[in-house]
């Protein structure tokens, strides 16, 4: 298995950014190599909840395995070639102890099976999953900057 994680730091406070992460079907709103995004289940939030995103000709479904309201989000990535066993995104939020903003972690774990070619395959997939998550990261940070605070939050 294969694990990657990409951080940044937005100078925002952990529940809006949990805001925009948490509204699993506007991936596509903000994340500048997801060309669309939508939900395949009635389910728009938690455990359960499946959604389709497009980029390029690749169409895959994420489906969240994980969630701690503000502070954790994770789902697993299916629709990719058969060599991948498995893939999952983790997203974590950590909030400044001197409330400047949130530390944002993406972690994605990719499992090609035990033996060393498929490890070789593992590490390669990780490594395109890098680039996708500080693209990822980055859109996340610029759709943030631009919206209003909430009451609750500082900027």
């Amino acid at each position: 298995m294969a694990e990657i994680t990409k951080e940044t730091h937005i100078a925002r406070p952990p529940d809006e950014v949990w805001a925009v992460l948490a509204d699993f079907a506007g991936i596509s709103t903000w994340a500048p190599n997801v060309d669309h995004s939508c939900l395949t289940t009635a389910q728009t939030e938690g455990i359960g909840a499946v959604r389709r995103i497009q980029a390029g000709r690749n169409v895959v479904l994420e489906r969240i395995v994980e969630w701690e309201t503000g502070e954790r989000l994770g789902y697993a990535i299916t629709g990719l070639p058969p060599v991948i066993k498995s893939v999952t995104n983790t997203w974590t939020l950590t909030g400044d102890p001197a409330g400047a903003g949130t530390q944002v972690a993406l972690t994605s774990r990719i499992n090609a099976g035990p033996r060393p070619p498929q490890q070789l395959v593992a590490r390669g997939v990780g490594q395109v999953l890098a680039k996708a998550s500080v693209q990822m990261l980055d859109g996340l940070a610029a759709h943030v900057s631009t919206l209003e605070p909430t009451a609750g939050g500082r900027s």
